[in-house]
């Protein structure tokens, strides 16, 4: 199968950075945008200024109002558009064509991770999630990074990551697809929980103790899914763990700085802060781990603090109240 051609479905900051990636790797590019002033604007100008500003784009990248189909697709919205964008494209136009899922979220009501939504609206589509640690702004300006694409099929797996790594942009191939999509969205939760802490000023040690908290906690979460707890241990798990609950680059950090300073959820969005996936992931993840079976007290104490039913000092307090137990 060609893999020449590629659309990337979302012109957010993240959908941008990833069709200049490709672009970089010498891939047609269309970016499907919402109006046709809209593309007409970033084709003149060779910018996306809304969601990228200063960034000049390449000239293999052009912007579309509407998507016609590619060689490979990437779908770039946030985790609770991704089925409303789904039931706008016809699935035939997906049919048997990569589907490079790249948001990092549970879909709330249904539980659902972003492969098994597509495979609801498109169940011919082939299914591959990109996840690692990668900030949007450094993507498109060519910064060294490096990331995962999971996929069923080893072979083509690698044949899509080959297509899309650049210079600078460096797919690895994998085949824990759950793995991978569980690990991407429960990093967003960790990350405003660490946050949090350092929004309340309860020091590094707090904050290194929640990550590895956090990390033991995700992998019980991903092998009760049917995930590999390795997956953990590379880019998927322990890289974009590490990026998202230490910088605050990560809107998600930066969202729980807020929460832990003290402000609630409701006002902060009414602020205009920007989207934070781990918000709508908290309350979701709490309800799957619940499902499972499985203990997941930071999760369940992220989901209080989001619902404003308890606040990072209570939460602590918690935490450090329960049992002492032997660590493995």
């Amino acid at each position: 199968m060609s893999l020449e051609t590629v659309t990337v479905i979302g012109a957010g900051a993240w959908g941008t950075a990833l069709a200049q990636a490709a672009a970089m790797a010498g891939r047609q590019v269309s970016l499907v945008v919402r109006t046709e002033e809209h593309a007409d604007l970033i084709n003149t100008t060779r910018q996306n200024d809304a969601a990228l500003p200063g960034q000049k784009l390449l000239d293999n990248l052009v912007a579309v109002p509407r998507f016609t189909g590619a060689d490979i697709v990437i779908l770039a919205v946030p985790a609770q558009a991704t089925r409303t964008v789904l039931t706008d494209i016809e699935p035939g136009l997906l049919a048997g064509r990569p589907v490079v899922l790249s948001a990092k979220g549970l879909e709330a009501g249904t539980l659902a991770r972003q492969s098994e939504i597509l495979a609801d609206m498109a169940s011919d589509a082939v299914p591959y999630v990109l996840s690692g640690p990668s900030f949007a702004a450094d993507v498109a300006a060519g910064r060294p990074t490096a990331v995962t694409l999971a996929g069923d099929d080893a072979d083509a797996t690698s044949a899509l990551a080959a297509a899309l790594a650049g210079p600078t942009f460096r797919p690895y191939a994998a085949d824990d697809r759950i793995g991978v999509e569980i690990a991407g969205a429960l990093k967003n939760v960790y990350a405003l929980a660490c946050g949090a802490v350092e929004g309340a000023e309860l020091g590094a040690s707090a904050r290194a103790a929640l990550i590895a908290r956090g990390y033991a906690e995700m992998a019980r979460m991903v092998t009760a899914m049917g995930g590999s707890a390795h997956t953990l241990t590379g880019l998927a798990g322990l890289g974009d763990l590490t990026l998202t609950c230490t910088s605050t680059q990560s809107r998600n950090y930066q969202f729980g700085m807020a929460l832990g300073a003290g402000r609630r959820t409701a006002d902060i969005l009414a602020s205009g802060a920007k989207l934070a996936e781990g918000v709508a992931t908290a309350p979701v993840a709490a309800a799957l781990a619940k499902s499972l079976g499985v203990d997941a007290p930071l999760i369940d104490a992220v989901d209080a603090v989001v619902a404003g039913t308890s606040d990072i000092a209570n939460i602590v307090a918690g935490l450090m109240s329960r049992p002492l137990k032997r660590e493995h």
